[in-house]
């Protein structure tokens, strides 16, 4: 079986006594009173060190020092801030996916005695050289799922941030990782979640899985406002800080349903064991049902630096930079289901979960290009997920998963997207 989310058995001692299960082998810990011994240096690639995971994870790993030392950093056009990260950190290596300021950023960068490369072939050339026993995956869509994939080649522990990596191609994903012997942790806040609360029994003994969704800021407008909604607005998530991108997906939902994907693979759970739950104050990130009814719910402050942590540390807990919940402070508390047909989003998130194939790729294309054509004011709010909806209806899925049919896959949702939108 594959060795995704905590698979790896654990040396014996350094928290107790291990045993794992037959099958997916998830990791049981009984804790003992015992002395960890210190742990040795590990070395760590950020793929993605200019945005706002890959800032975080610095953030994390400067708090850390000197348990963890980053050897490689990649950003995609930022090249100020990626020479910023390479005079502090030194890594000995660092890539950058646009080229168009070339001449200057080898300049600026050649008396910081650190390689770097561009193009996406850079980055991908960059898990291969440097030597990493973690690497964060932080690159944001499609266009980090490549080099995600070229890194669970490696046998490395991947922290997951980029969702779209097992929405993608989570099959081909898992089968990687299992010939590798890599091991991939998640960094999004619900996914690490559901990991946690896991360990409050066996693999088996799980009922159901709660992904929790703030609902965006518009979780409470009525329908007919929603067409109206711009860019500005849906940039303004009440609970969060991230990118534009995740904050437009947040808005729509659209997130939540790359999440279902995502969940679906990362744990290999049936799509209808998956439940999602609007909590506007964003305070569970997620929980898990085992078979006895005891309900497991992880909860912190809305800080991606924990999630983070968590990944580049387990199976330890150790005191970082990770903002603290204050239940002082908590005014309210909310759960719900939500109604039927009211995210349209969720629909088309589960549909695609019980594809397989290319169908995540066709997903994650679409909504992406839907997302770009908002930001650029071509198209209404209310027009992404409708987008989305038609060319993953559209799609005739065949039996082949392989990169290049993902590719394929991919391109050719690029271009359907690109015509519906003619159509609106």
């Amino acid at each position: 079986m594959p060795r995704l989310l905590g698979d790896a058995c654990l040396p014996a001692g350094r928290l107790g006594s291990v045993h794992c299960e037959p099958g997916f082998q998830f990791v049981s810990i009984l804790i003992r009173e015992e002395k960890v011994e210190r742990p040795r240096e590990k070395t760590v690639l950020i793929l993605g060190s200019t945005g706002s995971i890959g800032v975080n994870a610095l953030n994390v790993i400067r708090e850390l020092s000197p348990r963890y030392r980053v050897v490689g950093l990649s950003a995609g056009s930022d090249w100020e801030l990626l020479y910023e990260q390479i005079r502090e950190f030194r890594p000995v290596a660092a890539a950058l996916a646009d080229d168009y300021a070339k001449d200057e950023a080898r300049t600026l960068i050649s008396g910081l005695d650190c390689e770097l490369d561009f193009g996406d072939n850079g980055i991908c050339g960059l898990v291969e050289k440097v030597d990493a026993d973690i690497v964060v995956g932080a690159i944001t869509g499609w266009a980090g799922f490549r080099p995600c994939l070229r890194a669970l080649e490696t046998g490395c522990r991947l922290a997951l941030a980029n969702k779209e990596t097992l929405v993608v191609g989570g099959k081909l994903v898992r089968e990687v990782a299992e010939r590798s012997g890599a091991v991939v942790f998640p960094v999004d806040s619900e996914e690490s979640a559901i990991f946690q609360a896991m360990q409050a029994g066996r693999r088996d003994e799980v009922e159901q899985v709660f992904l929790t969704a703030s609902g965006g800021p518009f979780h409470d407008w009525p329908a007919d406002r929603l067409k109206d909604v711009t860019p500005r607005q849906a940039l303004c998530h009440p609970n969060w800080e991230m990118g534009r991108k995740i904050t437009i997906d947040s808005a729509t939902l659209m997130n939540k349903a790359l999440e279902i994907v995502e969940t679906r693979w990362l744990f290999d759970i049936e799509p209808e064991r998956i439940k999602v739950l609007i909590h506007p104050q964003s305070l569970v990130h997620s929980m898990v049902e085992f078979e006895d009814g005891a309900i497991m719910a992880q909860l912190g402050a809305t800080d991606m630096k924990v999630p983070i942590q968590y990944a580049l540390t387990y199976p330890e807990r150790i005191c970082g930079p990770g903002e603290r919940l204050d239940f002082g402070e908590m005014q309210r508390f909310d759960l719900r289901a939500p109604a039927p047909g009211e995210f349209p989003a969720l629909d088309i998130g589960f549909k695609v979960a019980g594809m397989g194939g290319t169908g995540g790729a066709v997903m994650n294309a679409a909504n992406e290009v839907a997302v770009d054509a908002f930001l650029e004011g071509r198209i209404g709010f209310t027009d992404i997920v409708k987008l989305v909806g038609t060319v993953v209806s559209r799609h005739k899925d065949g039996s082949g998963y392989g990169f290049k049919e993902l590719e394929q896959a991919d391109r050719r949702a690029r271009e359907e997207t690109e015509k519906c939108m003619l159509r609106l």
